[in-house]
């Protein structure tokens, strides 16, 4: 199976109202330290509408970057119910763990 493929297949666990980190996306596929690689497969993601790349974020909180901009990103993630402020994740639990 393709890299790809196998980083969609988890992030489709990731439920509403919660959000993974692109380091804990990576270590549920294998990859050490390829949170950057998980960056570059997400923002190339020909499923948006299927596989929610929007609820991938930094480790230190931050909402972090999407193809279609940061305040898109945001305003879907709080429609899901994650509560954020000044582009940061407000409760840790939120954050999904594999």
């Amino acid at each position: 199976m393709k890299l790809e493929h196998k980083v969609y297949k988890e992030l489709l666990k990731v439920p509403k109202g919660k959000v993974t980190t692109y380091g804990e996306l990576a270590k549920a596929v294998g990859l050490k330290n390829g949170q950057r690689a998980i960056g570059r497969i997400m923002n190339k993601n020909p499923f948006p509408v299927i596989v929610p790349c929007h609820r991938v974020i930094l480790s230190s909180g931050k909402v972090g970057g999407y193809a279609w901009g940061e305040k898109i990103k945001t305003n879907m993630l709080s429609q899901e119910g994650v509560k954020i402020k000044q582009g940061k994740i407000l409760d840790k639990n939120t954050i999904y763990r594999f």
